[in-house]
């Protein structure tokens, strides 16, 4: 049986129990695209708060899209405030190669501030063709980012 405080997930054949108690999470969320990025927000703070994880050790900053989220992870990261960090973003394709660049550079950066920084960061940048893809997949994803966030925390604790 399971406490309030753990969750059982699968990750394809891998479960793992979740304990996000006591854990410190930092948000970064993209105001482009903002009512994606705000029902991200909204599924990922409902998940953390399920997992565990209380309001009070939750830090949630705003930028103004997915370009200046690795910096501002950068920033967070520096701080050794966190256990993990948490990426929220919403990138639709447009005509331009603007898509490709904003998705590479974004996800680039915020694999290169978790190396760096040997923090956890659960990247829910979404890359989508078009919003209704977005609107399909924000919930899951919201939800999909504190799960990780806190898996990856567990997982770093057994490993070190």
């Amino acid at each position: 049986m399971q406490d309030a405080d753990t969750q059982t997930t699968i990750f394809g054949n891998t479960v793992a129990e979740l304990v996000g108690e006591n854990l410190r999470i930092g948000i970064v969320q993209a105001r482009f695209n903002a009512a994606l990025t705000d029902r991200l927000a909204q599924a990922c703070l409902v998940e953390l708060e399920l997992l565990g994880v209380s309001a009070k050790h939750i830090e949630h900053v705003s930028v103004p899209g997915a370009l200046e989220i690795p910096i501002a992870l950068q920033a967070m990261a520096r701080r050794k405030d966190f256990d993990a960090l948490i990426a929220l973003g919403c990138i639709i394709r447009g005509e331009t190669y603007h898509f490709e660049l904003v998705s590479n550079e974004s996800g680039a950066g915020v694999t290169r501030v978790s190396l760096d920084h040997a923090t956890p960061i659960a990247n829910a940048i979404l890359t989508v063709e078009n919003e209704d893809q977005a609107w399909a997949r924000v919930d899951d994803k919201g939800r999909d980012a504190a799960r990780v966030a806190v898996e990856m925390v567990n997982l770093m604790e057994e490993l070190s």
